[in-house]
Order: C-alpha cells, then structure tokens, then sequence
C-alpha cells in the first residue's frame, strides 16, 4: 500500500465517515478541525437510498435510527397561527432523518480511538513534491503527508489553497438560510410550523425529543456581500431582513442572539470538472455542494467518502488512478442530488402571494393528484443514483 498517511480537512460528516473508511482499508488518515471541538447541534439532515447501505455496511445504521428526529408532519400556518395547509413527513425528512450535531458525534465516536484528530487549528498552505505533500498550519508545526483531502464545507479552505478562488466554482441558487437552535416555546411535538410571507419562510420544529426546537429562516436575495466568519454581521443580516415580518418572528430573532450554534449562509452548489489535483483531492460539499434545498447533501458526503476511500484501496493507494476512478464512480450521484435543488426554491421560499397561494394550493389537491407519488419517488430516485461497489477491506 502506498501513499498511507492522509491528511484530512474537516470534521463535520464527510471526514470522519471518510476516516472510517480510510482505517479500513489499511490507511493512517489524520483529521484536522479548525473548531476548538466537535461541533454539537446544528440542524436536520436527510439520508436516501444508497447513503443507508453505507451506514449499513459501516455498522452504524442503528446509531443513527436511535438518534433518528421522527419528525411528523410540517403545518403551514397564516400570521394568526391558524393552519393553512399540511405536508407529511416524507415531504421533509426522506428516509431517515437525524440532526447533524448527532451524526458527527456518531462517525467521531466510531473513529476516535484509532484515528488522530487535531481540534483548533486549519491549514495555511500546501506544498506539493515528488513523494508528498509538506503541510503547513495555523498553530501546529509542519508535517509531511502523502495525501490531502479537503472535506472542509462548501467554503472549504483546502480547495481555495490548490483550486483557486470560490468564485469560480460556485453557483448560487438566490437564497439564504440560517438555522439555530431555540426553546420549544410552542410546545411542538415532533411537528413543525413554518410561515410564509413573499419571498421569506420561517419554520420552526422540535428537536430532541422535543426538549428544543431549531428555527429556520430562508429568504431570497441578489448575491450578498459579507465575512463567512462574522456571525455578528450574519446576524444582523437576518434581523434586517426579516424586519417586521409577523407570526413569531420577533421572539425568534430574539432568541437567536443566544442561540450556541448559530448559522448562516448561501443556498449554492459547487461545480468541479475535477475534484483532484496532484494529491489534493476534495470530498462532500467541498467537492459538489448540492445545497441545501437538495436535501441530499449528508448522502453526497457518506456515499463520497465511502467511494473515495474504496477506489483508493482498490489502486493500492495510487493516488492518480484512485482519484480518476472516484471522480467516474460519483459523477452521476452528484449530478442526480445537485439537479433536485434547481427549482426547488419557488416552492419553499415562494416569491410573490400568487405563488405563495399556487404553492398552498398544489399542496391542498397534492393527495389527490395522479403524479403525487412520481414527486415523492423523485428523491429516493437521486438517492438511488449510483450502483456502490464491494470494497475489501485491509487484513485485520
């Protein structure tokens, strides 16, 4: 086995999963974490199809169901909290859903003992040579590594150090999110409430077993100008934008200004032609970002890593053969998840009142529409998009 020891940015989903694998078959991967620590909380993730048989085959499929929200259904509500219209479960959630604070807790557990993770630092720059890669960091002293991943987010770091600027991979799809954890103040159980008003949705659902709730605002927008890592400045850009708008939107945004795990950011999906370059080479949203309003993101980072690392092994760790073959194996997968988002924004974050009062009412006449199971089929079908490959593992 060559090129054994890996270097990998990022310990959200996508770099422990892709760990786990690595130390399977028979690698030293390295996991480094620009946080302080692991990161709790965060909000809802969806897995679909094929990112079930990974966890499946990664032994952790039960964890995860444990842990699983068992959401119910989302209720779409007017100013005055009255019901307006109701969506099941499976419109949200897909097949199994759980908060990503849980899942990364999960894959850090299963890695932990036999995988280093260096918390508090990031890397400032990589220099590339014939047997390696010299590494250089924030804190920590240089180290030598024979190959690196970037598995860092959709403003990952490590691609903008060996691909270039973000700009020119990144496609915005005209929508913001912030997500953030709050009481459950409206007694929600296992339920969410979500509002509307042109061009902005603020949807709130219970976490936990219903000990918290996690607030959801989406709004439409041109491009925005502002620092990924001042939260001061996302958060003002939440309270202007969401200015006077009814329901409970005041008592959210105050909490918001407590809220531990406060997020903010660009509905945008990356497009690579190459997801490698010498021995860099980058997995997840770093990679091919789906954006949220895919809801295929977690499965594109499970499956990603469970392809990167198996290709690696199946070319005894030859980096160029491992990485062409990574890049043909999930090619069609990402194109599947990323098309879900286009088009999905009307419907979530609708423009106008006449596409807010369409939207309700396609949503009132969906159970009695012929096509109603070809829209919920859609997902499973891009979940379902890719045949996984048998890796063996490395001799114990």
């Amino acid at each position: 086995m060559q090129n054994n020891r890996v270097l990998i940015s990022g310990a959200s989903v996508a770099g422990p999963a892709l760990a786990f694998w690595l130390r399977q078959h028979g690698f030293t991967p390295t996991v480094v974490e620009r946080a302080p620590e692991l990161r709790d909380g965060g909000y809802a993730v969806d897995f679909r199809g094929a990112s079930l048989r990974v966890l499946e085959r990664m032994g952790l499929l039960g964890q995860v169901e444990a842990a699983a929200t068992r959401m119910g259904d989302v209720t779409y509500v007017d100013g005055d909290d009255r019901p307006v219209v109701v969506t099941p479960a499976t419109y949200q959630s897909g097949e199994l859903e759980v908060l990503r604070g849980d899942l990364s807790r999960i894959l850090y557990d299963a890695t932990k003992d036999d995988v280093e993770y260096v918390f508090g630092d990031s890397i400032t720059g990589l220099t590339e040579h014939a047997r390696g890669v010299t590494v250089t960091f924030e804190h920590g002293e240089p180290r030598e590594f024979d190959l690196v991943v970037g598995a860092d987010g959709l403003h990952s770091n490590v691609r903008s150090l060996v691909f270039g600027d973000e700009s020119a991979c990144r496609h915005d799809l005209g929508y913001y999110v912030s997500i953030f954890t709050v009481p459950n103040h409206l007694g929600l159980d296992h339920v969410g409430r979500f509002y509307n008003e042109p061009n902005r949705t603020i949807g709130v659902y219970s976490a936990r077993d219903n000990t918290e709730a996690k607030a959801m605002f989406w709004f439409g927008s041109a491009a925005l100008e502002y620092d990924h890592r001042d939260v001061e400045q996302q958060r003002r850009i939440v309270e202007e934008r969401f200015a006077g708008v009814g329901w409970e939107t005041s008592a959210l945004l105050e909490a918001m200004r407590e809220a531990p795990d406060f997020y903010f950011d660009s509905a945008s999906q990356i497009k690579l032609d190459s997801y490698a370059k010498g021995r860099v080479v980058l997995v997840g949203d770093a990679a091919y970002c789906a954006a949220p309003l895919s809801g295929m993101g977690t499965s594109l980072a499970i499956v990603g890593a469970y392809v990167l690392a198996g290709e690696l092994a199946a070319a005894a760790g030859d980096h160029t053969t491992a990485f062409g073959a990574y890049r043909e194996e999930i090619r069609g997968f990402v194109d599947a998840c990323q098309k879900l988002a286009v088009g999905n924004g009307k419907w979530f974050v609708p423009p106008t009142r006449a596409w807010l009062r369409f939207r309700n009412l396609n949503y009132k006449l969906l159970p009695y529409l012929p096509w109603r199971k070809l829209i919920e089929e859609l997902p499973l079908k891009a979940g379902n998009a890719i045949t996984l490959k048998e890796y063996a593992a490395a001799p114990a």
